[in-house]
This record gives C-alpha cells, sequence and structure tokens, in this order.
C-alpha cells in the first residue's frame, strides 16, 4: 500500500476533492490545475465571472461556488499519465452538503487555507467530514502573496484547532509582495516561478542565503518525522542523515499521509500562478489511488451478509450515485463513483435502493458542465449517467443479479422554511415541476404543501441557500416568485384519557344519517406515531363493515388539531360500544361520527401543543464559551454536554427550532466569527403555556 504503483492503470488514478473555507481559492487553483494540466487555453478567472468550474450565473455574479462541479484532468510524472478526477466543493456553511456528498466518494482531498486568513470556521467543517469518511489530505497554504501572509502561523493553527499533525515538505521563499518561490525540502533544492509565462517556466535556484539554516532545521524535522515511520529509515537517520534518498522519502510520506499520521504542507500563490504545478505532483506522489482504499463493504439485500468488492474491473459492478443534477443540454445527469466492475453504455444495471432496473443510455466524463461521451467505465472511476428514470442521491447501483447495498450518504435535516408562490397565477404548475426538479438534486431542500394554509412551504439549510433556489427559480425556469417569513412547523398531542359518546343524526327528508359511537380517547399506550385503534365492539351493537370507517374518521381528524389545526401526532381510540339505525346508518355516517367527535373529545382529553426541538452542537473557541452557553440559555436550551477538546469547547444542546432562526449569524458574532454550528431535528416536545398560547393566537389572528 505504501509504494507508488505506477504499473496498474489503476495506479495512475486520483480521485480528489478540494476543500476549504470560503475565499480561500479553491475555485481559482482548479482553475489553474485546469490550465496547467492543457484543459484550458486560457485562465478564467473568478473576480472576472470566467471560471470555467463556477459555471452556474448565481456563482459567477456572487465568485462563490454553489454546486460541486466534477471534472478530469491528466498530468505527467514519472514518465507515465496520471488520470487526475477533480471535485470542486463550496466552502459555505450552507451548501455543507456538497462537501458531505463529495468526500464520500472521494479517496483524498486538498485542504486549501487561506496564508492571511488561516484556518477559518467552514476549514474545521470540512477537516471534520474528511476526518469521518478517512480521507487523506495533503495542505496547500494559498495566498502567499497577499499582505499579512503567514505560512507557520498558518501550521501551527492547523495543529492547534484542527488538532492535526502537519509537516511542511515545503517552505516559502519571500512572503507578501515579495513571495517568488519555494525551497522543497523533500529535493533540497529552491524553485522560482516566472511571471511573464503565467508560471509555466519553473525555475531551479540556489537555496537563498538567508534561508539556509530554517531550510536545514525544517529538512531535519522532516527527516526526522518520516524516520520514526519507517524502522529501516531510522536506522539509516541515525547512522547518516544525509544518506536518506529522495525516493524513500517519497515513499514514507506517502504511506503516512495514507494512514493519516501526517498532513504534508505545501505553500503558493494560485492567483500569481506559482506552486500549482508542485502541488499536482503532490496529489499524484502522497493521495491513494483506488488500489489504495480498502474494498468497500456492502449488505447483501438478499441474505442480509456483509460482502466486499474491491477495486477490479473485473469484480461485479457496483456504484454510488452522489449527485443528481439537471443539465440544459443533455437533461438529468447522475455523477456516480465505480467501485468495482465495469459498466458499458446502454447497459442495463438495478437501482437496490429501489428495487428498479434502470436503462443507462449514456456515460460522460465530465468536465464542469461539458461532457465527453464515453463507451464505458471502470472502477476507481468517477463518471455521469443519462438516461436514467429514478435514481437519488446515495442509491447504490448494481449488476442486476450481483445486487450489494453500499453504506448511503446522511443528510441533515433543514432547519428554515418559508412559505413561496408565484407572482402569477399561470405559474403555479410550472413552480411545483421546477420546485421538484431542484428537491431532486439536493436533498437537503425539502417542498411541501401546508394543509392549513395551502401554501407551498420550502425549506432548507439557511438563508443563503433558499436565497439561491429562489433566484434559481427565476433564471432557469422563469418564473418570480414572492416569498414569506420563515416558520416553524408544530404538532398537537391530547394527554389525558377521556370516554365520549357522539351520536350523529342528520334528517333531509328521504334517507338520513344515523351513527352513534362511545369511545376513549387519550395518549397511545404503544410506542410509535399515528393512530393505535383497538375495536372491542361486542355482541354486534355496530356490525362489523362499519368499523373501518370510525378508524378512517380518527385518522382522517387527526391531520387538523383541536388547538390550531396542526396534524396531531399520537393518540388511542377504543371502541367499546354505539349504535345503528337498520336504513340510515352507512359508512360515511360512522366516518362523520368520529370525526365530530374527535373534535368534542380532544378538548376535553386536554391537548398541547408540540414544538420540534433540535439537537444542536456547537464547536466554539474556549474564550468564548461563556457567552455562547448564555446565549443559548436565552434560547431557552437544555444544556446537554460540554466537552474540551484541542483548543475548543463542544457543546451539545437540545434547543425549540422556533428559537433558532438566524442562529448561525448571531454565533459566528458572538465568536468572531470561529465557532461552527451542527443541527438536526430531535424530537417534538410540549412547549410551554406562554408560547402555546402566542403560537395559537397568532395562528387564530391568520385564520379570522
Amino acid at each position: 500500500m505504501s509504494s507508488l504503483n505506477t504499473n496498474n492503470k489503476l495506479g495512475l488514478t486520483r480521485n480528489i476533492g478540494i476543500m476549504a473555507h470560503i475565499d480561500a481559492g479553491k475555485t481559482t487553483v482548479t482553475e489553474r490545475i485546469l490550465f496547467y494540466t492543457g484543459k484550458n487555453y486560457k485562465i478564467g478567472e473568478v473576480h472576472e465571472g470566467g471560471a470555467t468550474m463556477d459555471w452556474m450565473v448565481q456563482e459567477q455574479e456572487r465568485g462563490i461556488t454553489i454546486t460541486s462541479a466534477a471534472t478530469t484532468v491528466f498530468w505527467d510524472l514519472f514518465n507515465k499519465r496520471h488520470k487526475i478526477n477533480i471535485i470542486d466543493t463550496p466552502g459555505h456553511v450552507d451548501f455543507t452538503v456538497e462537501v458531505e456528498r463529495s468526500l464520500r466518494v472521494l479517496d483524498g482531498a486538498v485542504a486549501l487555507f487561506c496564508a492571511v486568513g488561516g484556518v477559518e470556521p467552514q476549514s474545521e467543517t470540512v477537516w471534520r467530514q474528511a476526518n469521518k469518511y478517512k480521507v487523506p489530505r495533503i495542505s496547500f497554504v494559498n495566498k502567499m502573496d497577499r499582505s499579512g501572509a503567514d505560512f507557520f502561523g498558518v501550521i501551527d493553527q492547523i495543529k492547534e484547532k484542527l488538532g492535526a499533525n502537519p509537516v511542511p515538505i515545503q517552505i516559502p521563499i519571500g512572503a507578501e509582495i515579495g513571495f517568488r518561490g519555494v525551497v522543497d525540502l523533500v529535493k533540497n533544492k529552491a524553485f522560482v516561478w516566472d511571471e511573464e509565462d503565467n508560471g509555466v517556466i519553473i525555475r531551479e535556484i540556489p537555496v537563498p542565503e538567508d534561508l539556509k539554516e530554517d531550510a536545514k532545521k525544517y529538512r531535519m524535522k522532516l527527516i526526522e518525522g518520516v524516520a520514526e515511520e519507517s524502522d529501516d529509515l531510522l536506522e539509516k537517520f541515525m547512522d547518516d542523515p544525509n544518506s536518506i534518498t529522495e525516493e524513500e522519502m517519497i515513499d514514507v510520506i506517502r504511506t503516512s499521509t495514507l494512514n493519516m499520521s501526517i498532513t504534508p504542507v505545501m505553500c503558493g500563490s494560485a492567483f500569481k500562478n506559482k506552486g500549482v504545478q508542485m502541488l499536482l505532483n503532490a496529489i499524484i506522489e502522497f493521495l491513494p489511488s483506488p488500489l489504495d482504499i480498502e474494498d468497500v463493504e456492502g449488505i447483501n439485500p438478499k441474505t442480509e451478509e456483509t460482502e466486499y468488492r474491491s477495486a477490479d474491473p473485473n469484480d461485479k459492478f457496483s456504484a454510488l450515485a452522489f449527485k443528481i443534477a439537471t443539465d440544459p443540454f443533455v437533461g438529468r445527469l447522475c455523477f456516480f463513483r465505480v467501485y468495482s466492475g465495469t459498466l458499458k453504455a446502454g447497459s442495463y444495471i438495478l437501482n437496490v435502493s429501489t428495487g428498479k432496473k434502470e436503462r443507462i443510455s449514456r456515460i460522460m466524463q465530465m468536465h464542469a458542465n461539458k461532457q465527453e461521451p464515453l463507451d464505458q467505465i471502470e472502477a476507481g472511476d468517477i463518471g455521469a449517467a443519462v438516461g436514467f428514470k429514478t435514481i437519488r442521491t446515495g442509491d447504490t447501483l448494481t449488476e442486476l443479479k450481483a445486487p450489494i447495498i453500499l453504506e448511503s450518504i446522511t443528510f441533515p435535516e433543514p432547519v428554515i422554511s418559508i412559505a413561496i408562490e408565484p407572482k402569477t397565477q399561470k405559474d403555479i404548475d410550472k413552480m411545483s415541476l421546477a420546485l421538484a426538479k431542484l428537491a431532486e438534486e439536493d436533498p437537503t431542500f425539502k417542498v411541501r404543501t401546508d394543509e392549513n394554509s395551502g401554501q407551498t412551504i420550502i425549506s432548507g439549510m439557511g438563508e443563503l441557500h433558499l436565497d439561491i433556489l429562489v433566484d434559481r427559480l427565476k433564471r432557469e425556469f422563469n418564473i418570480e416568485c414572492n416569498i414569506g417569513q420563515p416558520q416553524v412547523s408544530y404538532k398537537e398531542t391530547i394527554t389525558s384519557t377521556i370516554e365520549h359518546k357522539e351520536v350523529y343524526k342528520k334528517q333531509t327528508g328521504g334517507r338520513g344519517k344515523f351513527a352513534n359511537i362511545q369511545f376513549e380517547i387519550g395518549p397511545r399506550l404503544a410506542e410509535g406515531e399515528g393512530l393505535e385503534f383497538v375495536d372491542e365492539i361486542k355482541g354486534g351493537s355496530i356490525p362489523k363493515e362499519f368499523i373501518p370507517s370510525v378508524k378512517k374518521g380518527f385518522e382522517l381528524a387527526m391531520q387538523n388539531g383541536v388547538l390550531a389545526g396542526f396534524p396531531v401526532v399520537s393518540m388511542r381510540v377504543r371502541l367499546f360500544d354505539g349504535s345503528f339505525h337498520p336504513v340510515d346508518s352507512d359508512q360515511l355516517s360512522f366516518e362523520l361520527a368520529a370525526k365530530v367527535g374527535f373534535r368534542d373529545a380532544a378538548k376535553k382529553a386536554k391537548a398541547k401543543l408540540l414544538e420540534p426541538v433540535m439537537k444542536v452542537e456547537i464547536v466554539t473557541p474556549d474564550d468564548y464559551l461563556g457567552d455562547v452557553t448564555g446565549d443559548l440559555n436565552r434560547r431557552r436550551a437544555i444544556l446537554e454536554s460540554v466537552t474540551a477538546k484541542v483548543g475548543v469547547q463542544v457543546i451539545k444542546a437540545a434547543v425549540p427550532l422556533s428559537e433558532m432562526f438566524g442562529y448561525v449569524t448571531t454565533l459566528r458574532t458572538i465568536t468572531s466569527g470561529r465557532g461552527t454550528s451542527s443541527m438536526e431535528f430531535k424530537s417534538y416536545e410540549i412547549a410551554p403555556k406562554g408560547i402555546s398560547e402566542e403560537v395559537i393566537k397568532e395562528i387564530k389572528g391568520i385564520i379570522s
């Protein structure tokens, strides 16, 4: 696993992501990679709206990356042509889903840090995500030309804030406006870039006099660190540190990177065309190929047994869909990572997650939003499929006769909802179709209809997330929309058990309506949600054919609670007596009796309002702990634990969702932009009396 395998086609492949905080220069680095590998003949700039990878209009306008764009490039090293599949991911917290689903299918990553900003909040979030998926990474300190650039300061932050083991394999020559090159500690040589030719030509120069001591010190540290990972090298180091060869160092740095015991650190300025070619070399030298990754584990749905698939084109085909996108030219695209086997264009596969057969009519290699058709795709590669019917993010795709379910991708629940309506009536159907397409692309975006108001409610990860989606409705689907205020989805429950008799009678000349039911209503005894219905009718007081109608009436009634019309989350009904009329009784009579009976009985059974409570995890530097916990207490939070980690405190709390609107902004303000939070649904809990009265009053005000 340690040595660089360049004999096998898979050994020449790298699947990498570029991850970082917003504005660290991810897209600029990718643009330079495209230029130096010959994909682009001219360099696209983010600030000019010309970046190839930021192809969405919103991305070009805002200078941020929203969707993760995939591209494939080739780079020659060791006299071999290497294939690099790159996914350029967003840095904004609202688009964390794009990072999450990319890391799930990548083998390695480049962590980018701004030489001035250092380790910023989203850097910490994506670093933790990479740890979660055990993704080896190398670090690149970008923007060394900026005023205030501090390479060694960033290395200290990587150590302190991320708890990592950063090992510089380069040190910068100069900084800020004087940054012109690097000393390569592995080669023990200095290199500078010529600015006139976009940094294409790299010149070797003698190590500058003022850097000789530093270069010697950091090279010795590198050799020492490398020697610790290998008994053979440790022996050589003790005898003569200079006897360790460049190849031996590369080999051990690679092994240490793959087992995540070190993170090699490099530096440069992508904007000034410095350092990117060496980053490409390092991607090949130190990041894993599909052969270095353990066999993928999954469950056979037929036997429920664990099975493994290896990165071998001759193994049974298995792949994971990690993104669905709509392309204006080819329609719906499914981005997928092939873990084993080979897929030919036009062949049939099984979507194990849905149990349905799919035909993949075409396979594409992606270059930002352009496509190159492929006849087939093999294990270890990333591509896009066209022509499928129903594939969703996280679905496992396999051979028809060899199903396996790979670990899917888990996504956080949306945390903010707004009402949306088209400005013109004629766009109602058009908007529904457009929202369905957007929801299919983005698992953190949900659409539903509010049964009380009839409004369409959209939910997402933050205000920017929803803002972008509304903007996409306007630009891509030509739908102008009005949006409402953020809102919370409440529910209702009943807390005490009472008996009730309901007689439903209607006479309208001719055949009338009659139903008499006696029932007990109260909280569920069994675990779970919905209606627990117990039929205790004896002696035929209510004929058997009418019992299901009674049950149906209660189920329908639960959709609108008695307090403010919110759904009733659970209840138990025990039907124990009643009577019927041989002519006037029918199924509808008993259904209506149950509906009316519920309205009267639920009021007496102490109905309560339930509010959604979120499980919140906050990571904050030690200095701000008091301010953060004080703010949480004001939000009716129940603190569950506070744990100290390297330089930070991790707070876990349960907080009502209604108190969390705008929290990300508040947290950033309290912690000077250094705190991060994640939030997911925990449970519904009874709302305090004051809150309950306020919500009911507000709802009744809207209805009236």
